[in-house]
């Protein structure tokens, strides 16, 4: 009997998956090898959307107009906007908010977080109880560090603010707007407006030197 059971519970799924695909489908939703993407009973999505395959929907995801969803990407508890590409191997955790023109790329992980208008977050990038204003750009392997094994903390990155590469930004803090922060920077301290902020071990040279050799 647990047998059949078995069974029965993998066909209900199967079946409410091509269910929620057809339904996907037949409101205009393009969906690239459907057989490979996984549905909540409440995924949304507005007109013109595409999804490419082996993408998983958790529950309460909104998807808005034109919005470009690319492959092996994991997604819940997030509100996507028009006109916002994300992926391929994004990972969108509660409480994202994907604002209009807003980009997520690859290998990139979201909580908690609002990505505002025309801002990037392209490469290897983890962004957690944060606040990203418009137009602005992080770069790849930045960090928001929030938890410091206690409680979470905020990051505020106001608009046209650029983060360089490999930035650790220590919350709580705030960067202001029409800032930069270097690349390789550790962040601690507030970032006021128009300023660049950089933290860096300073590089040592050593002339003419020989590698020892093994004996």
């Amino acid at each position: 009997m647990k047998r059949n059971n078995k069974l029965d519970k993998a066909d209900f799924y199967r079946l409410s998956q091509e269910i929620l695909r057809n339904k996907a489908l037949a409101k205009g939703v393009n969906l690239i090898a459907p057989e490979t993407i996984f549905l909540s009973k409440d995924t949304t999505f507005g007109k013109n959307v595409t999804v490419e395959p082996y993408v998983v929907f958790g529950p309460n995801v909104k998807i808005g107009d034109n919005s470009y969803i690319k492959s092996f990407s994991h997604i819940e508890g997030t509100k996507i906007e028009k006109s916002v590409t994300v992926g391929p191997y994004a990972r969108l955790r509660n409480g994202t908010i994907l604002k209009n023109n807003s980009k997520i790329g690859n290998f990139v992980e979201t909580k908690k977080s609002t990505i505002n208008q025309n801002s990037k977050v392209n490469h290897l990038s983890y962004v957690g109880d944060a606040s990203v204003g418009k137009n602005s750009n992080i770069g790849a392997g930045t960090i928001t560090c929030n938890y410091d094994g206690v409680k979470k903390f905020k990051t505020r990155i106001s608009e046209n603010v650029f983060i360089g590469s490999n930035s650790s930004l220590v919350a709580p803090i705030k960067i202001e707007k029409d800032s930069i922060v270097g690349a390789g920077s550790v962040i601690t301290k507030n970032v006021k407006k128009k300023s660049l902020a950089i933290s860096r071990s300073p590089q040592i040279e050593v002339k003419d030197y020989n590698k020892r050799k093994k004996k």
